[in-house]
């Protein structure tokens, strides 16, 4: 029984191993020539037994695996270790190659004799292939990945540490592989952002699966650049986190012609709204005019057309002064005064200069000073410039009858002014917003009022400046609004307020007008008359020198701009023509900027008026100009000399 046993093992066995298709099984001698061969090595070599029993095993290998001798190595090896595995291409019996796992493994007897050599084949072509396909399909992916220069694209570890690097991310952020790859990636942000905003954008990205923002990125030297980011979660099969992917792009080109074109739709807008808030001025000073022109002098309207005329005047001269504040701005020239500012008088003389408005709109204002004695540090007009744009602000943006509320308080260190009202109001999310230049409410093209949308803006850089802030809140539209003024209190103590001074008695005075604008040099001539004083006009700067030759003006009011010799060239002539004694020389223009006050002062003027200039402002140069001029003469009261032509180039 044991042996017939026996017999039905080999017999099972050897069926086994011949009829085994999935792999080559045959048996080689201790020389490596072919012993036995089955159903397996005949289809995946394409050799019957018949033909390869007694051959070497070599046959199955290329040229060049035989030139370096490569089938007796494999022999060589299982002999001495006992098995040998190797994975390469081998030949069939039509010369097609295939690719081949084979283990060959020595036989001994029982005294350890080696007898020969079993090996085992798999044909594993159609694996390589894939495998080939996947690693060709992963190289090309990484040649695209690395060769994309307008996206940075890497790998990030769980941890936000970068793992992976392209051309593109060096190219954008400055940074080299070897530089970046290991470091955490929150260096891209800002000192500012840098401590919760990368976290956030992992948090989102494993909550979600994805994150995009955009934003203020940092380069290497860094400059700021905006970056728009998508960071992608990434999973293996059982769904752990195992890193992220992020793309980054560069559009700080692309928002900063973004921002231009958004800045020429602003001026479009504001010229257009500049037209508008002009207009209204203007309508009703046309028709004082031809009003004043068809009745008596003596007729009551005189007094109120007179006011009218006043009113709107003021109006155009606010318009032109918020237009050059906000250029100062713009510009980071806006300066203040600094001195001990009672916020009570502020406040007073803001309420008084918007009432009109209010009174018009028929609004409630309230005002709650219950503090009292609260000092600050800084420039009483502009406070009270940025008081008033407040207050402006909510009687045009609160319909008729509406209530508004200012409300002083004050907390340890600050001082705070909050102006509250029941009007249209604003969405959240413009909080911020509604302080960039240019920005009106949406209904300020059909208001009357609607101003010119620096209001805001410019009253936050007055707050800024003296060290403050301004806010602004709403629950939404039709919900009304509420801005916020905190300024840092000043333990300096406010000195009494002075009285107006009066106006300035003038002793009679020789004065030449020069105007290029016939209809303004005509008008200051009537002033100057009914004021007493002797004048002559002309209306170019040639006849200017003319004139300042032969008439010996005491003071001469000179415009700026004029055609073929401007008024600063008619100063540096006058001042260097040795006339005397040297009259007084009075800029008269509308250009009031620092830079326009410099070149004014070097060509040797005594003062500087911005049209239109109040007739106290007039007197106030005159009185000055009863005193003889110092510049460019040696003796300021040495008599006038003989008519002396003023060299015209």
């Amino acid at each position: 029984m044991p042996e017939s046993r026996s017999v039905f093992d080999r017999d099972i066995y050897r069926l086994l191993v011949e009829q085994t298709k999935d792999y080559a099984v045959f048996a080689l001698d201790t020389d490596g020539r072919v012993a036995t061969w089955n159903a397996g090595a005949e289809r995946a070599k394409g050799y019957r037994a018949d033909e390869i029993i007694g051959q070497h095993f070599s046959v199955f290998y290329s040229p060049a695996d035989n030139a370096r001798n490569w089938p007796a190595q494999e022999l060589q090896r299982a002999a001495a270790e006992g098995r040998f595995e190797d994975e390469g291409w081998r030949v069939r019996k039509d010369g097609s190659r295939f690719w081949a796992n084979v283990v060959i493994t020595a036989l001994r007897d029982d005294a350890g004799q080696l007898v020969g050599f079993s090996k085992f084949t798999r044909d594993l072509t159609d694996r390589r292939r894939s495998e080939e396909a996947l690693r060709e399909s992963e190289e090309r992916f990484r040649l695209l990945v690395e060769g994309v220069t307008d996206y940075a694209i890497y790998m990030l570890d769980i941890d936000g540490k970068v793992a992976s690097w392209n051309t593109g991310a060096e190219r954008i952020t400055g940074y080299t592989r070897d530089e970046i790859v290991g470091a955490h990636f929150s260096r891209f942000y800002s000192e500012d952002d840098k401590a919760t905003a990368p976290w956030e954008e992992l948090a989102t990205a494993r909550r979600l699966g994805r994150a995009e923002t955009e934003g203020w990125r940092i380069r290497k030297d860094g400059e700021r650049f905006w970056a728009r980011v998508v960071v992608t979660a990434l999973h293996d099969p059982q769904n752990r986190l195992y890193g992220f992917a992020k793309v980054t792009q560069d559009l700080t080109e692309r928002r900063h012609i973004q921002s231009l074109e958004q800045a020429a739709r602003n001026v479009g807008d504001f010229i257009a709204v500049l037209a508008h808030e002009l207009r209204n001025p203007m309508s009703p000073i046309r028709t004082a005019s031809h009003l004043m022109a068809k009745l008596p002098a003596e007729h009551p309207s005189q007094k109120h057309l007179r006011e009218m005329l006043e009113r709107q005047s003021n109006q155009l001269a606010r318009i032109v002064d918020d237009m050059l504040d906000m250029a100062r701005v713009t510009r980071g020239t806006l300066s203040i005064e600094h001195d001990a500012v009672d916020l009570d008088a502020v406040v007073q003389a803001a309420t008084e200069t918007v009432g009109p408005l209010v009174d018009r709109e028929m609004h409630a204002l309230t005002i709650d000073r219950r503090p009292g004695n609260l000092t600050v540090h800084g420039d009483a007009h502009r406070l009270t410039q940025l008081l008033v744009n407040l207050l402006n602000n909510a009687a045009r943006y609160t319909p008729k009858g509406g209530k508004i509320a200012l409300v002083m308080s004050r907390n340890r260190h600050h001082a705070s002014i909050r102006v509250v009202d029941d009007g249209r109001g604003f969405a959240p999310d413009a909080k911020n917003r509604i302080f960039d230049m240019f920005v009106r409410g949406p209904d300020a093209r059909t208001s009357s009022d609607g101003g010119l949308g620096i209001g805001l803006a410019l009253a936050r850089k007055i707050a800024e400046l003296h060290g403050g802030s301004l806010e602004g809140e709403s629950a939404g539209e039709g919900k009304g609004a509420s801005f916020t003024l905190k300024l840092p209190l000043s333990t300096q103590p406010t000195e009494p307020r002075r009285a107006a001074a009066p106006m300035p008695d003038v002793p009679a005075q020789r004065i030449l007008v020069v105007d290029d604008n016939k209809d303004a040099a005509a008008a200051l001539e009537m002033l100057l008359r009914d004021l007493g004083h002797e004048t002559r006009v002309v209306n170019g700067g040639r006849a200017a020198l003319e004139s300042i030759a032969e008439f010996r003006p005491d003071c001469v009011l000179l415009d700026l701009g004029m055609p073929e010799v401007d008024g600063l060239e008619v100063a540096r002539r006058v001042r260097a023509s040795g006339l005397e004694p040297q009259p007084r020389l009075v800029a008269l223009t509308g250009w009031g900027q620092d830079d326009d006050r410099e070149r004014t002062r070097a060509a040797g003027f005594d003062a500087h008026l911005v049209k239109p200039a109040t007739s106290e402002q007039i007197a106030g140069v005159l009185a000055r100009a009863a005193q003889p001029s110092t510049k460019g003469s040696t003796n300021a009261n040495k008599a006038p000399t003989a008519m002396t032509p003023i060299e015209m180039r």
